[in-house]
Order: structure tokens, then sequence, then C-alpha cells
């Protein structure tokens, strides 16, 4: 058990930017108990108007301006220090591993594919 984390790629855009269905989606990334980066999703699921009681399985639209936002505050080391149940916790070693999605993420927008997050615990 613990923080399962997937960015996804959809071949449409979701009519909703959070809480939309995603069995289309395809994975382009995976973490593992990184919670500070989920934290950083949180925020950004509930700023987009997000309600579910618990950010579990939850899903999340990511555009350009996200993946720019996301990239300051990885290479400012200021993602939101998170907890939870078995969440584990992130040490700073994730920065090239979370940088390598970014550009992932971004040719996969540049390919015309939406990018998604969504996470189990």
């Amino acid at each position: 058990m613990g923080l399962d984390m997937y960015a996804l790629t959809l071949n449409r855009t979701p009519e909703q930017s959070v809480d939309f269905a995603a069995e289309d989606a395809a994975p382009i990334h995976y973490w593992r108990k990184h919670p500070n980066l989920h934290g950083w999703m949180e925020r950004l699921y509930r700023r987009k108007g997000g309600t579910a009681p618990e950010f579990n399985c939850a899903t999340l639209l990511l555009t350009g301006e996200d993946l720019d936002a996301l990239e300051e505050a990885i290479r400012a080391g200021s993602l939101p220090p998170t907890c939870g149940f078995f969440f584990g916790a992130s040490d700073g070693s994730e920065r090239e591993d979370d940088l390598s999605f970014i550009a992932k993420a971004r040719e996969a927008q540049a390919a015309g594919l939406s990018v998604a997050y969504s996470s189990w615990w």
C-alpha cells in the first residue's frame, strides 16, 4: 500500500479540468510515494474547483501554464511539504525525475494530447 501517482495522456480535451473520466488515458509517467508533488497537485486541483473530500483517484487536467508553474516549484525546491497515511516522504532526490516528467508532458501537449494527473492511495 502507498501513494501511487500517474501522469496520463488523452486523445481528447476533457470538458472539465477536474474529476473527468479517464478510462481511455495512456500512462506517460509514474511516481511512487512523492507526497510533496502530490500536495502541489492537490492544491492545483482545489484551485480548479475540485471538491472531492480526499484527493484520491481524482483526475486533474494539466495545462502548459500548470507545467510552467510546476517546473518553477520543482527548480525552486518549493513543492509543499505534504504527509498522509502510507504517503512516504519526498527527499529531494526526485528532482530530475520530476523534470523528466515535465519534458514528456510538454512533448505530449505539442503532439496535441491532453495531460492529466491522478493518484491512488
